[in-house]
């Protein structure tokens, strides 16, 4: 005899409902904890050299470290939580998020600043951490939005925490930045200890450090090799050695890989159409959209002999407070389409709609409304449409094995990515000529096609949740 099993009463849905709430409350505070750290700091680069007496380029290499510890860290710490667990891991974050801020607010000197901004680096799990906590947590039709959320967060927080970086700067100085970094992360520690509940870790096996070693390395010297290019040229003996190193430490890891029982990322799974096309994607998408956005758009607003001559404040309330206040609203909307439209369409969608604007103002750099236009749908196309997907696959895509490989890999992807395109259209760029512009948004087109092909070499692994249906 079958027996009925009772529908859930609404009091039992509102209380899941509320749980879902709360605890995605206390992940948003977390990663707008560590996005102020990413974002509030830049403004105020050059009243931390006033203050400690030292030139620009001394302070630089505090963010510069930061944003390289960070990518080191969401690789190896994102893996670290299938083993020992997700909570343990954003929590530790955090506390390192919050010694950081501490250290860098009360410094006496620049390396004691820099060492905080290296402990802030050290929780770039942070975004990658999330992003699996609400796959593991959350139904399909709740992690689309969820996980939109979270994106335009990491996009920046509505296009104001540089803005408000700048005013407190400017006003009451710097160290406020890290006190109120120090007062968001913990307000997130308090909410992560009280509605992030405890899980079972995904794998009871040994940590590759190995391979997480050899893959770190990898990482830090292409991030060296790009700032001594830029710095001495390309041609240079130190960036071409950096750049053989990290190739070498890269087959190093492959070989790792390869002989490994437990590895970081098995090899099969990164040869596989599920794995390389979307780390690729990943880099081309930040080499072109993210390049033009926050490089090309800004030099060409603020020069003014073949630009436009606006104020720095100016042409950030115009190019890039729009396009990352609008992907605010944009990227949880993406995340509720996803489950009825599929990930991999709104990714394509996206990519190609990105390209196309970036077209339109090589065509036409010099008419800076069509620009303020192109910043705007770059809201939509880029924030919302693109980076949503980008964020959501590397978990969807990530093997049952390891679910914490990829998104750790990919998020590390992202940060190389901006450096690669700044770096590779900075010469033309900073050429000082319109037509150096114009060369350095078609240089940006030319990679946003080459992601929207890899793109679509992208396909996703058959799942019980039906993503495969949804590609």
């Amino acid at each position: 005899m079958s027996r009925t099993v009772p529908a859930p009463s609404a009091e039992d849905a509102g209380r899941r409902g509320s749980s879902h709430g709360l605890l995605l409350t206390a992940l948003i505070v977390a990663v707008i904890a560590f996005q102020l750290g990413a974002s509030m700091v830049t403004p105020a680069l050059p009243e931390i050299a006033r203050e400690f007496d030292v030139s620009a380029s001394q302070v630089a290499g505090a963010q510069d470290l930061f944003f390289l510890v960070g990518g080191v860290a969401g690789v190896v710490l994102g893996r670290l939580s299938d083993r020992v667990g997700r909570r343990r891991i954003l929590l530790a974050a955090m506390v390192t998020m919050c010694l950081g801020a501490l250290i860098a607010a009360l410094a006496p000197s620049v390396p004691v600043l820099i060492a905080g901004r290296i402990l802030q680096g050290a929780s770039g799990a942070t975004f990658p951490v999330t992003y699996m906590l609400l796959r593991d947590t959350m139904s399909p039709a709740r992690f689309g939005p969820a996980l939109g959320i979270v994106t335009a967060i990491n996009g920046g927080v509505g296009g104001l925490d540089g803005l408000v970086g700048g005013i407190v700067a400017d006003t009451v100085g710097f160290r406020w930045i890290f006190g109120a970094i120090l007062v968001v992360g913990l307000t997130a520690i308090v909410l992560l200890r009280r509605f992030l509940p405890e899980a079972a870790p995904k794998d009871g096996r040994r940590m590759d450090w190995w391979g997480a070693a050899a893959l770190s390395a990898a990482l830090v010297c292409v991030n060296l090799a790009l700032s001594k290019g830029s710095a001495h040229g390309w041609s240079a003996p130190l960036p071409l050695a950096l750049l053989l190193a990290a190739l070498v430490l890269l087959v190093v890891f492959w070989q790792t890989e390869k002989r490994r029982t437990a590895p970081l990322i098995a090899i099969e799974h990164l040869r596989s159409r599920h794995v390389w096309p979307l780390l690729a994607t990943t880099l081309l998408t930040l080499m072109g959209v993210f390049s033009a956005i926050n490089f090309t758009f800004v030099l060409l607003s603020q020069d003014g002999e073949f630009g436009y001559g606006m104020s720095a404040t100016l042409s950030s309330l115009l190019y890039l407070t729009p396009p990352a206040a609008i992907g605010l609203l944009s990227a949880p909307l993406t995340g509720w389409l996803a489950p009825r439209k599929g990930w991999l369409v709104l990714l394509r969608t996206g990519l190609g709609l990105s390209l196309l604007i970036l077209l339109g103002t090589a065509l036409l750099p010099d008419n800076r409304w069509l620009l303020f236009a192109a910043a705007c749908a770059l809201g939509v196309a880029y924030n919302g449409l693109a980076m949503t997907p980008l964020n959501a696959l590397g978990v969807v895509v990530s093997p049952k094995d390891a679910p914490g490989a990829v998104p750790g890999i990919s998020a590390a992807c992202f940060g190389i990515g901006a450096s690669v395109g700044i770096a590779l259209v900075a010469p033309a760029a900073g050429s000082g000529t319109l037509g150096g512009i114009e060369q350095a948004l078609w240089i940006s087109a030319g990679f946003t096609f080459l992601a929207l092909l890899t793109a679509c070499v992208l396909r996703l692994p058959a799942s019980e949740d039906g993503d495969e249906a949804q590609a």
